[in-house]
């Protein structure tokens, strides 16, 4: 698949259904994750896999939204801000830049492998440091439901014209 076609098949996708996700493709999009690049190849993130039923309904309580609900598994993307690379003239913190980069990596390999993901960043933080015990060190800083979707057409995409972005 060409990379545009990739970027405008991936969308936000808010309805799953229950069929479990092969583990030669989440290993596949794992490796993907992997080889993201990162400021200074620091790669300050870790991710969890959550399948396990329990584990699974507790990290769903973080996000109040029904349709979380049918997500097979969520990725739980976490920040080391103590690995990463910090700007020297102003002292910028890259980590967000850095895990964003790889959370990128991770929607797109699933659409490659035609699985559907979406982005949840507004969700309760204390619950999914107590849910999978994360040491003070990590930072759940994204959500990512993943799995087969219901829905077969993907709507077109609303975003700024191209010189709408451009500075110069």
């Amino acid at each position: 698949m060409k990379f545009l076609d990739l970027v405008k098949a991936r969308y936000s996708v808010r309805d799953y259904m229950d069929k479990a996700i092969e583990p030669e493709k989440m290993d596949y999009i794992m490796e993907c994750v992997r080889l993201a690049p990162s400021a200074v190849n620091f790669q300050p993130w870790k991710f969890a896999i959550v399948t396990d039923k329990k584990t699974l309904a507790a990290v769903k309580t973080a996000y109040q939204r029904e349709w979380i609900q049918n997500a097979p598994c969520v990725i739980v993307a976490c920040s080391n801000h103590d690995e990463s690379w910090h700007r020297k003239s102003d002292g910028k913190d890259h980590t967000d830049i850095d895990i964003a980069i790889a959370v990128e990596h991770l929607c797109l390999a699933a659409t490659e492998q035609g699985l559907g993901t979406c982005w949840v960043c507004n969700f309760d933080v204390p619950v999914i440091r107590k849910v999978l015990n994360l040491p003070d060190n990590l930072e759940p800083a994204v959500l990512i439901p993943i799995g087969y979707t219901n829905k077969a057409e993907v709507a077109e995409k609303k975003r700024k014209a191209t010189e709408e972005i451009m500075l110069l």
